[in-house]
């Protein structure tokens, strides 16, 4: 699997969704910290991606999709609050839930490649 540019990646192009989702769900909620760690979170994922792209080794790109697949993580685990604390709809935390798993399933895809 070669990659001419990261835009290229299907992973990056569904965390690219993926944050713009979470960035329009939570756009009004004013539990600023949880909002902006969340942002943060999800938006890692594919700048993760891009920058060990970028850097042109094998061993670094594969650092940095780990820790993209650690920011998966992450945003899985906010969810769980999000929905508790009802931020989100049961609904939003399964489809949210479902396209995080995806992508970190894509990235292990990746980094088993490399």
């Amino acid at each position: 699997m070669k990659f001419e540019r990261f835009e290229d990646i299907i992973a990056w192009r569904k965390s690219g969704e993926l944050s713009v989702e979470i960035y329009d769900i939570f756009k009004d909620n004013k539990d600023f910290s949880f909002r902006d760690q969340i942002r943060r979170a999800v938006i890692s994922i594919m700048n993760n991606i891009a920058e060990g792209f970028e850097r042109k080794s094998n061993k670094e790109f594969k650092m940095f999709l780990f820790i993209a697949k650690g920011s998966c993580g992450e945003v899985r685990s906010m969810l769980y609050i999000a929905c508790k604390l009802n931020y989100i709809t049961p609904k939003q935390f399964d489809d949210l839930k479902t396209k995080s798993l995806e992508i970190s399933k894509m990235l292990s895809g990746l980094i088993k490649t490399l």
